[in-house]
């Protein structure tokens, strides 16, 4: 492993799908400020926006194999070795929370109540139940995967958001569902197992990252703090560079969604 115990290449990966996420989700702000008619929803943007966010849930499987193996190395034992692992995981729930809290003042109308956030700290909080049983993490997960396609046609109650399932009318800035994202997040995990069995890399690679992709790999070692804030400078950012500072009152409004 490398610096903390990390391995750069998994860093790199979780950097490589934050430069997407800017990249979409500074069309996105482009679109929905009215700036450029960009089609953020349809076409090649949205396969990007697919891709963008399996890789950050499939990097999130991998990484909790990784988290397991050092919360509990063989050889030590310890009263509870998963309690790094829920901590962390409730850490990016209660970031997902703030979001929620966020949009929900100032987007009302397209709150974020199940997003990426959401997803990924349930998925490692109750991950390692599934991990107990790795030879059945990939089935399962394409399993989960393909109930995705069937439960969205669902039409149900609000406090069934979290499983795929939400009222006709229901619109969000992000919705990911645990059907079918959990089940790419045990992809990952599956992948994770065989990758990095018991958190040893299997795979041939330099001990440390290449000077090249260092940049990359470091942002990713920070992804949840950017994550937070890129929204926020984004949107300044664009609003600095057009001088339309008329637009935030707009926006706060739900009228300059893209398709709006």
């Amino acid at each position: 492993m490398g610096e903390g115990g990390r391995y750069w290449e998994i860093d790199t990966f979780r950097g490589v799908a934050l430069l997407m996420m800017l990249i979409y989700h500074t069309l996105f702000d482009i679109a929905w400020l009215g700036i450029s008619p960009v089609p953020v929803l349809q076409g090649f943007w949205r396969f990007f926006a697919i891709a963008t966010a399996a890789l950050f849930v499939l990097i999130a499987g991998v990484s909790l194999t990784l988290s397991l193996a050092r919360a509990s190395p063989p050889g030590v034992n310890q009263d509870c070795p998963y309690t790094p692992v829920l901590k962390r995981g409730a850490t990016i729930f209660a970031c997902g929370l703030l979001i929620t809290a966020i949009t929900w003042i100032l987007l009302p109308g397209e709150s974020v109540f199940f997003g990426i956030l959401h997803l990924i700290g349930i998925a490692v909080m109750i991950g390692p139940l599934f991990l107990r049983y790795p030879r059945t993490l990939l089935p399962l997960g394409l399993a989960f995967v393909l109930a995705g396609f069937i439960v969205p046609r669902v039409q149900g109650p609000v406090w069934l958001l979290w499983l795929g399932v939400h009222p006709t009318a229901f619109a969000s800035l992000d919705y990911t569902p645990l059907l079918p994202w959990f089940g790419v997040f045990l992809i990952g995990a599956s992948i994770g197992n065989r990758l990095y069995p018991r958190g040893v890399r299997r795979i041939p690679l330099a001990h440390h990252c290449p000077p090249g992709l260092l940049p990359i790999s470091y942002i990713g070692r920070h992804t949840l703090l950017i994550y937070l804030i890129h929204q926020p400078v984004i949107l300044a950012a664009l609003l600095i560079l057009t001088g339309q500072w008329d637009l935030i009152t707009t926006v706060t409004s739900g009228s300059l969604l893209p398709g709006g």
